[in-house]
């Protein structure tokens, strides 16, 4: 767990020093330890908590009557008021798009407000905020999140499982990991599971075009006639598989198998160009995070197009894996 001081918690939370003190001595919000120096070194969920904390106090809740709760209960009333205010707009569409997060710093991050400006148009819901995949697995929120984002330090064959198992107790397919240290083959092996991966540190306006570039294109999800989610689903089928599915032989005219499949395997790739280019320029994040929204949405549409081929081609894609 990362520890900080007293001034870098007023940075990353918004709140001055001195509010801070004040909070810890006299309502006892935070719990500082203190070194033998007699520093005090605040943890990642007295980050959190100062995060919530401020965003409460500045929607009209003394401080007196929220500083005794716990996270869950903080992040309750938050999102309350949060649906509260977007209910209440007429101003333009409003996306809808929940997250599960691990990592207690990267709630903080994502409940700011210097966040939340980089995501205009979108309201997230924080369903569940937990400080490992372990209590994330165990103990899934109630509601399928649309998207499961993850802090983690360093990566290693372990987690890759760990993360699956959680998604799937989660009932979630879209999975955008943060990590600091990994070696490439993990990394490899965490994207070939459909995640998505990226190295710290990620800004406000990086990790928010992240999260842009696995939302759903409007116009898109207007032509699918079966998707519903807020998020682009996570690839069906492997490089591996399509290449098998373009090697049969069908009576469909113009051999449509074969055109879907390559069709659907160069999105994908496109798709994941975009994703690794997300990072290498501030100035084009937002134009591949398009793309990569755009990409990913048409290659989830061709994909049920093959689906449709092969039901009437008596083609059975689970055996193709």
């Amino acid at each position: 767990m990362q520890q900080y001081r007293i001034g870098a918690i007023a940075k990353l939370a918004g709140v001055p020093v001195s509010t801070l003190r004040v909070w810890e001595s006299r309502h006892q919000a935070l719990t500082p330890i203190k070194t033998a120096g007699q520093h005090r070194l605040y943890g990642e969920e007295d980050l959190l908590r100062a995060t919530l904390l401020r965003q409460l106090s500045d929607q009209g809740y003394a401080i007196s009557t929220i500083a005794h709760l716990d996270l869950e209960a903080l992040n309750g009333l938050l999102q309350k008021q949060s649906t509260q205010r977007v209910s209440g707009t007429t101003s333009g569409h409003i996306r809808h798009v929940s997250l599960a997060i691990v990592g207690l710093a990267l709630a903080g991050q994502v409940e700011g407000t210097s966040f939340a400006k980089y995501l205009q148009n979108t309201h997230l819901a924080v369903t569940g905020v937990y400080q490992s995949v372990e209590s994330a697995r165990h103990t899934p929120p109630s509601s399928s999140p649309d998207i499961f984002l993850l802090k983690i330090n360093t990566l290693h064959e372990i987690v890759v499982n760990d993360i699956l198992q959680a998604a799937r107790a989660m009932r979630t397919s879209q999975i955008v990991v943060l990590y600091n240290y990994g070696r490439e083959q993990v990394v490899r092996s965490m994207r070939e599971h459909g995640m998505i991966v990226r190295r710290e540190p990620l800004s406000d306006y990086e990790l928010a075009e992240l999260i842009n570039s696995v939302l759903v294109v409007d116009a898109s999800q207007q032509l699918s006639e079966t998707s519903t989610s807020a998020t682009i689903p996570a690839r069906k089928y492997s490089d591996q598989v399509l290449k098998k599915i373009s090697g049969i032989s069908t009576n469909v005219l113009c051999e449509c198998p074969r055109h879907v499949a390559e069709i659907i395997a160069q999105l994908a790739s496109f798709e994941q160009y975009s994703q690794e280019c997300l990072n290498k320029s501030a100035e084009d994040a937002h134009l591949h995070a398009y793309l990569c929204s755009v990409s990913g949405s048409a290659r989830a549409l061709f994909e049920q197009a093959l689906e449709k081929v092969a039901r009437h081609e008596g083609i059975n894609l689970n055996s193709q894996e």
